[in-house]
């Protein structure tokens, strides 16, 4: 019977992800690459362009951007074709400036151009999915949330936590089986770990700090890379 196939009860699926995200947490001390802002205002427009964009490619665009339109006003005035012009580099840049500007324009409208600081309210907005929504109340607000992107859904799956792609489903075994205090931190070394080691194309379980624990992991035969094995121990 492979690995994954074992029923795991929820108890042990629970200390299965603290002791995991212990060991990442001290494998990334304080690393995060992300999306680049200074404002909540600024990560919801960054994180509106990363969809099917890789967050570096926003964050080459994004200083320019925010020079140019600083604020929700400046956005609102625009039009949506200088806009996709100005986002072009990010892909889908006429959905998303459409997007951006109808999103401006209801910030303006409805919440006085702040940015709300409720799940309820931000997925209100024009391009603002329950992703977009977290990475905003997580990385901006400081609040508990878990965002499901593909790196996310994707070590979830190979972990042998969930067995499904949808993002909302992922999301909430995910907040069963984590302590609360920790649900940010799931978004970080995921991520991270899911950039580095746990790769789409091939993971380096050869390399992985986290393979003891993981059902889908492929560990090096008897008498091959020990020094790997016993920092997993």
């Amino acid at each position: 019977m492979p690995r994954h196939a074992t029923i795991e009860t929820t108890q042990h699926a629970q200390q299965r992800m603290v002791a995991i995200l212990d060991r990442l947490d001290a494998e990334y001390p304080g690393q995060f690459e992300g999306l680049h802002f200074t404002s909540p205002f600024q990560l919801l427009i960054a994180t509106i362009l990363s969809a099917q964009c890789t967050d570096e490619r926003v964050n080459s665009i994004t200083p320019a951007l925010f020079a140019k339109y600083p604020t929700p006003t400046a956005f609102a005035a625009a039009s949506v074709d200088e806009l996709a012009r100005d986002i072009k580099p990010t892909g889908y840049y006429n959905a998303k400036a459409r997007n951006i500007h109808a999103c401006c324009r209801e910030l303006l409208e409805r919440f006085g151009g702040v940015v709300p600081a409720t799940r309820e309210e931000l997925v209100t907005l024009p391009g603002v999915g329950r992703k977009t929504a977290n990475v905003i109340l997580s990385q901006a607000f400081g609040q508990q949330a878990i965002t499901v992107d593909t790196h996310v859904a994707r070590l979830s799956n190979r972990l042998g936590f969930v067995h499904t792609t949808d993002p909302v489903a992922i999301e909430h075994t995910l907040m069963a089986i984590t302590p609360e205090d920790r649900w940010n931190d799931i978004g970080r070394l995921f991520i991270t770990h899911g950039r580095k080691v746990c790769t789409a194309r091939k993971p380096h379980c050869d390399r992985c700090v986290i393979a003891a624990l993981c059902p889908s992991a492929i560990l090096p035969a008897a008498g091959e890379h020990s020094s790997v094995r016993s920092r997993r121990r």
